[in-house]
């Protein structure tokens, strides 16, 4: 089975790359089964003092595995997406994610999980999953806490798109450069926090993500099981196929 994320360490840096080609980064078990086995494997590697999140396509995610979803089920796929945010927002190392490309539904809490998130000015997000009969709901564990109540209504009801610009003003994301610029930033942003000593990093993350680790744990399970009941709904698997089948003519 073809590897879909990989991990790489130099220099206290680990790189995590998602590198799914077929479905651009889609949230499938096996890509996060294997994001999950990196982010712990980086959290517990003494040489890694930050974590790095990134694409190795010119998408960074297109979300939920919609294949699967209208197949096997979401009933792992949904609290993957909980443990996914939990394993960002818990690791000991501070997560910084490269955003380059379109970002969809699920994609999204990976982006406001991180620490902090660097994106290109073309990046595009969407909250889709209201135009599939479905609600953001594992993922609004970590994106609610990044917005306001009015751009939270606005993202979560319209499903528009934005770009990397407006993210940053909407606070989904920390700081939005030109696209030339993407790599500069991030590597800054990194060697800022390189300059921190390993426990004040941990110590200092874990003070700024208390609350939100908590209603991850209080409230994980219970969205985890609303989502996959909305993608399992009649609904959302006539929505879905819908999809699906618009793209393969």
């Amino acid at each position: 089975m073809t590897e879909l994320v990989h991990l790489t360490v130099a220099d206290g840096v680990a790189t995590v790359t998602l590198d799914s080609p077929h479905n651009k980064n889609a949230l499938s078990q096996q890509l996060t089964g294997e994001l999950l086995e990196h982010l712990e494997t980086a959290g517990a590697d003494d040489a890694v003092r930050v974590i790095v999140i990134r694409s190795a396509l010119d998408v960074f995610c297109s979300g939920a595995d919609l294949s699967e979803a209208t197949s096997v089920g979401m009933g792992v796929g949904a609290q993957r997406m909980v443990d996914v945010q939990r394993a960002i927002v818990a690791n000991p190392k501070p997560v910084v994610t490269r955003v380059a490309g379109p970002v969809r539904a699920g994609g999204i809490g990976i982006v406001a999980a991180s620490d902090v998130s660097v994106a290109g000015a073309s990046a595009t997000f969407a909250l889709t999953e209201v135009r599939l009969g479905l609600a953001a709901a594992t993922i609004s564990l970590t994106v609610l806490p990044r917005l306001s109540s009015r751009a939270a209504g606005y993202t979560f009801l319209t499903g528009n798109t934005f770009d990397g610009l407006e993210a940053a003003n909407l606070g989904l994301v920390t700081l939005t450069v030109q696209d030339d610029e993407l790599d500069t930033a991030v590597e800054t942003m990194v060697a800022s926090l390189l300059k921190g000593a390993p426990q004040g990093l941990r110590e200092s993350k874990q003070l700024l993500n208390r609350e939100l680790l908590a209603d991850i744990d209080a409230r994980g399970k219970d969205l985890a099981e609303l989502s996959a009941g909305l993608f399992g709904s009649p609904a959302a698997q006539e929505a879905m196929l819908a999809f699906l089948n618009r793209k393969k003519r």
